[in-house]
């Protein structure tokens, strides 16, 4: 697997771990960063006017000062500018010694016509506040018209959780080492990396089996191997039986919709589980999928003693108040099955969320997925905030742990948490999928992979991606009512272990 995320301390634990190898020592594996760094330049920008490298006091800034060595020695024309000196004694006090380019200070930074300026100044470790000259010189790159390539991580953006440190350079191209960091997926890191290239620098994979993340990018290889199998002699009950909850008369298309993505996802059967007043509009509008009367949960315990079901979603439309937290305590206290709680349900709690989770804790293992948007996740976990908790990865996973449930929490970074510390981002969304009911499909997405015997993590990361991908597909101007015959598709393709290359 090549999809694990590496924190800045992880990615310093990789480094330290190939050195006491005796693979590389620390200043070779700068080499290697930079040489790397210079080949892209000369590749892609091999008639720039000149390369401006802009250089800090740490390991970024070494990377930078061997940049400007081997791009001198390649007859380029070279300006280097240093915000400090590197402290002695370490790797980039070495960098900067064998580089031959004469060094200017970063005060007079001023970018020239046609050149290109290389971000070496921080890198993924920053923590603090980018001000100063420091802050002067990013704001005059951003605003030139020159190319900006950055290591690592772009300068100004925390690279553990996305967010901006003050000021920050905007790059056309990042390039970092052996795996992808936290900020170079999450918002608003993401936008400011531009094209990312990780490049290979002599690290080994197997340096992973000390480091154990935690932290994936939601691609395939993270769960196609757990995507469930058909038997030749299967029946639709065995291919799993889904039941949604419909709303009132005038709220069940929400329910339709994530009855149709579970039934896209190959689940057997699918109903739909209808108070009285809202039957005949549903009736209208279902062929293959299943319509059942359920007012109370009286009438909800005796279908769920009557028939096997496999996973449940509730939520979609079905309005907020008592009856929603009836019928979510009812699946957690009286079934076993599967659950997805969305939108209502999820706000429904907001005022008793000791009741859920005290429930979820008690039911043993984790079968619950909370779907919730960012307004949802504030109202339902009020504590975890970007003030507090400025990662998304560890709002996401304190949540998880909180309600003992897988937690997706949508956005255009969507992160999917386990309890068990295990969490994905997702990099295929799209703003196609801002419109109404997409949110519904991914519910029953989820549950139709759950039905089929899925992992409840890896079904919500799977189901995540593909509404990603169905979204790539469908383009400009998608429905939502469009998804889950797409999504089937994507999924067919995925079961025939067939690349996606023609999806995002």
């Amino acid at each position: 697997m090549t999809n694990e995320i590496l924190t800045p301390a992880e990615m310093g634990q990789a480094d330290q771990a190939t050195i006491k190898a005796g693979v590389h020592n620390g200043y070779r594996l700068m080499r290697n960063a930079g040489g790397a760094i210079t080949r892209h330049l000369l590749r892609h920008h091999g008639d720039a006017t000149e390369f401006h490298i802009l250089c800090g006091p740490g390991n970024n800034g070494g990377d930078g000062y061997v940049v400007a060595d081997i791009l001198k020695s390649s007859g380029a024309s070279v300006s280097l500018w240093e915000s400090s000196r590197p402290t002695p004694g370490t790797d980039a006090a070495l960098a900067a010694k064998d580089c031959p380019v004469e060094v200017q200070d970063i005060a007079g930074f001023k970018p020239t016509p046609g050149s290109v300026i290389v971000d070496a100044l921080f890198g993924a470790g920053l923590n603090r506040e980018v001000m100063g000259n420091v802050a002067a010189a990013i704001r005059l790159a951003n605003a030139s018209d020159c190319s900006r390539i950055a290591i690592d991580v772009p300068t100004g953006v925390d690279g553990l959780t996305g967010q901006v440190l003050g000021t920050a350079f905007h790059a056309h191209t990042t390039i970092t080492f052996f795996r992808k960091k936290p900020a170079h997926l999450l918002y608003p890191g993401r936008t400011l990396c531009g094209n990312l290239i990780v490049a290979e620098i002599g690290i080994g994979d197997d340096v992973l089996n000390s480091i154990q993340p935690q932290c994936f990018e939601n691609t395939p290889a993270l769960w196609q191997s757990q995507l469930p199998e058909t038997a030749e002699n299967t029946h639709k009950y065995a291919r799993g039986h889904v039941v949604a909850f419909s709303g009132g008369a005038t709220s069940t298309g929400a329910a339709r919709m994530s009855a149709l993505a579970a039934a896209r996802s190959g689940a057997g059967a699918v109903t739909i589980l209808s108070p009285e007043e809202a039957l005949a509009a549903n009736a209208a509008h279902l062929t293959s999928i299943m319509l059942h009367k359920c007012e109370n949960r009286h009438d909800l315990a005796s279908f769920t003693e009557t028939r096997k079901v496999a996973a449940f979603v509730l939520g979609p439309a079905f309005g907020i108040g008592d009856k929603a937290r009836e019928f979510a305590l009812t699946l957690l206290s009286e079934t076993h099955a599967g659950l997805v709680f969305d939108a209502d349900v999820i706000t429904s709690f907001k005022d008793d969320r000791e009741t859920l989770f005290d429930m979820t804790a008690k039911s043993g293992d984790i079968r619950l997925v909370l779907t919730p948007h960012e307004g949802e996740f504030k109202r339902l976990f009020p504590e975890l905030s970007e003030t507090n908790t400025p990662s998304k990865v560890e709002r996401a996973r304190t949540a998880a742990k909180f309600a003992h449930a897988i937690v997706i929490y949508k956005g255009a970074d969507t992160v999917i948490a386990s309890p068990d510390g295990r969490a994905a981002i997702n990099a295929n969304g799209t703003p196609f999928l801002a419109t109404a009911g997409s949110g519904d499909v991914l519910a029953g997405l989820t549950a139709g992979l759950m039905s089929q015997g899925m992992p409840a993590f890896e079904a919500a990361c799977a189901a995540v991606y593909v509404h990603g991908a169905a979204a790539h597909e469908l383009g400009f101007g998608l429905i939502a009512e469009e998804l889950p015959a797409t999504a089937g598709k994507i999924i067919g393709l995925l079961f025939a272990n067939k690349a996606l290359s023609d999806f995002h």
